[in-house]
């Protein structure tokens, strides 16, 4: 009766997917993603800081879209060349030049169809609160960005986390998400309206 039980416990364990496996499995052919997203920022204390609510889309491998709508309206949207900032309650722009602000950043992890290991070095944590987990720490040493958490739920994107290098973290947890959905070419796309400031950086 113990040898059959261990037996189990072998077959449920294996029967887990890993950090990695479930990363693998969610990114393998994937070209677009919808989701709604909360999420929570937290200062060094590990006190709640904030608490934003949006929607977040991607069409691969370039284009991005985060639809913040609580507390109040902005937008982030990389459209392949250009990554705008938007700030429409005091009708404010500012543009990047998108290679350069995402470099490192866990946007390239979901665009980009290169190997983790060309900029992060990869750890995974198995199975842990009913999620499988990824880590992934970047090799750039002048990243803002010094750890970052991926899970899953049977190879669902589920959620995400980020720690800066002042050891602030933001959490996201996607809800009503959907792998490869159509979607309209025009919410990866922007032009300033006229009466907005516009900055850019480089």
């Amino acid at each position: 009766m113990l040898r059959l039980v261990l037996l189990l416990l072998v077959i449920a364990s294996q029967a887990q997917a890993s950090g990695r496996e479930a990363f693998d499995a969610f990114t393998k052919d994937l070209k677009t993603f919808r989701a709604n997203f909360e999420q929570s920022v937290l200062d060094t204390n590990n006190a709640k800081t904030g608490i934003f609510l949006g929607q977040f889309y991607l069409n691969r491998p370039e284009q991005f879209r985060w639809d913040y709508v609580l507390p109040e309206p902005r937008k982030i949207i990389a459209d392949g060349s250009t990554l705008w900032m938007i700030d429409e309650d005091i009708e404010q722009v500012t543009q990047y030049p998108q290679g350069w602000a995402l470099r490192d950043t866990a946007a390239v992890i979901l665009l980009s169809n290169k190997p983790l290991e060309d900029s992060f070095k990869v750890i995974d944590l198995g199975h842990r609160q009913e999620l499988d987990w990824l880590e992934l720490l970047p090799k750039n040493e002048d990243s803002d960005i010094v750890r970052i958490l991926i899970a899953f739920e049977e190879n669902r994107f589920k959620r995400l986390e980020l720690v800066d290098k002042f050891g602030q973290i933001s959490r996201f947890v996607f809800t009503e998400a959907y792998r490869n959905p159509p979607l309209d070419k025009e919410l990866f796309e922007y032009t300033p309206p006229d009466e907005f400031s516009v900055f850019q950086s480089n």
